[in-house]
């Protein structure tokens, strides 16, 4: 078996640990590799390295910084279907999913690299005559990097391209459901001419390394991908060294569908978003309001397209749509909801069971009779399970839409202006999307509210996230 090694101040080196975690493939059930649960002294001697090596980084101009994450970006792009194939393997998305996320981080380091002469500061007025006001924008130090098992390349890009633009090192723990893409992309990383400890990776779960990140005191942010309760371990172990955290956290993604909506290309775009990664995103499609006058419409149509969806493995049948959620801890939790929401009285339109005799497949499901207080209406599914529910008046279905712990995407299909202007400015959520797909471009901003999250990511707003902020008062005597 293939026992992966950690990188830590420019070297791969094997873990001195003897705490083993199997990786396996959620769609055969097979263990494809094997990590170390790393232990505390191989964790602080990764963030021991990037320390030392973030003030040597720091000082590097940034349109070099930013020619070294261009070229990560270029080999990750030469390397693509390879890196496709891994992830479709560890994470069970089909491959052309896999392929797109590939294509994204690309993006992503092509956009950061953007940035190599834009971050400034600036000059403010000062009220002595004799002084220059100076503020300057500097990397915020060494970041802890968290990354989730739904989207493990695409948000290594996202953590470690803006860390390397703006000066700062990173110490990346890939989650142990799907390590082998992040422990490749980091011989990429070990090519491209960084000082030694800019980059490190340590495996591990994130009882023990996520902890031990969270708490270092040289450790100057966490920024972490993940669930509400982790991201809550988090806080409480930075919050011992008031270290800053941003979190990206759960979604339960309100999707509102008027009487003026065009059904068809609601249903197409709620049914690409509720099946992508086997509903493993956190701004994908969770719950629909319908308004009352089109709901029956609306769902036959929706019950149709989810019926449509082939479901498999795609590296064994390139034709398939979707793929396994990821763990059979994962699928009894989906499994667990739907159940309860049939008991409170939900009827099951289509799907609402596992699908093969192994992997951790889940039928494509359909439930209607759906009161908005059940829990598959509150609590997030994060798979390809779709509640259905109406409302009369558009103002309920924003109040029912708002009435939510997590505040991260949203979406409204409809062609009524009045509509569209009043949900942007009643809608109490980071994103919205109106007549299109669920996804976030990277000049934009991911952010959430409420219990979705901290901070964000994604453009200028996500990258000031990893600066600092230093005042220089400059005083000065006039001439003589």
């Amino acid at each position: 078996m293939n026992l992966q090694q950690l990188y830590i101040n420019g070297t791969f080196i094997d873990s001195k640990s003897t705490e083993t975690i199997d990786v396996i493939n959620p769609a055969t059930e097979k263990v494809i590799s094997q990590i170390v649960d790393a232990t505390a002294v191989e964790t602080n001697q990764a963030i021991e390295a990037a320390w030392h090596g973030q003030k040597e980084w720091e000082k590097v101009p940034q349109v070099e910084r930013g020619r070294i994450v261009r070229q990560i970006g270029d080999e990750i792009a030469a390397d693509k279907e390879r890196f496709a194939k891994m992830l479709s393997e560890e994470q069970g998305k089909p491959i052309e999913e896999a392929r797109g996320e590939v294509d994204q981080a690309v993006d992503f380091f092509y956009y950061m690299s953007e940035w190599n002469r834009k971050i400034g500061g600036e000059i403010v007025p000062s009220d002595d005559p004799n002084e220059q006001i100076l503020i300057q924008r500097k990397a915020i130090g060494v970041v802890a990097g968290i990354i989730p098992w739904n989207y493990p390349v695409f948000i290594f890009a996202r953590k470690v391209a803006t860390a390397l633009i703006t000066g700062c090192s990173v110490v990346i723990k890939p989650s142990e459901e799907t390590p082998n893409t992040a422990i490749a992309l980091s011989a990429i990383l070990d090519r491209v001419g960084l000082p030694k400890g800019v980059y490190n990776l340590v495996t591990g779960k994130g009882d023990t390394v996520g902890n031990q990140l969270s708490k270092h005191p040289k450790v100057a942010m966490v920024s972490m991908t993940g669930s509400v309760a982790a991201g809550t371990k988090v806080m409480e172990a930075a919050a011992q060294n008031i270290t800053k955290v941003n979190l990206e956290l759960g979604g339960k993604a309100p999707i509102i569908v008027s009487k003026y909506a065009d059904l068809d290309l609601a249903v197409k775009h709620i049914k690409a978003s509720r099946i992508e990664n086997a509903g493993q995103a956190c701004i994908s499609a969770e719950r629909v309001y319908v308004q009352e006058d089109v709901a029956e419409a609306f769902t036959q149509k929706m019950i149709a397209a989810m019926q449509e969806v082939k479901v498999g493995y795609s590296l064994e049948d390139n034709t398939v749509e979707m793929g396994p959620v990821s763990s059979e801890h994962h699928l009894e939790k989906i499994e667990t909801l739907v159940n309860e929401a049939i008991k409170q009285g939900a009827k099951v339109e289509t799907g609402g069971t596992r699908l093969n005799s192994s992997g951790y497949f889940y039928a494509p499901t359909v439930l209607t009779n759906v009161r908005h207080d059940f829990e598959i209406m509150t609590s997030e599914v994060f798979g390809p399970v779709l509640p259905i529910t109406t409302y009369k008046h558009f103002s309920e279905a924003i109040d029912l839409a708002n009435d939510s712990i997590y505040g991260l995407a949203s979406a409204l299909y409809s062609n009524d202006y009045n509509e569209i202007m009043q949900a942007s400015r009643d809608l109490q959520y980071g994103e919205t999307y109106v007549n299109r797909d669920t996804g976030e471009a990277v000049q934009g901003y991911h952010a959430g509210m409420r219990q979705s999250g901290i901070g964000g990511t994604d453009g200028k707003n996500g990258l000031g996230d990893f600066l600092s902020t230093h005042v220089m008062y400059l005083a000065y005597n006039d001439a003589t």
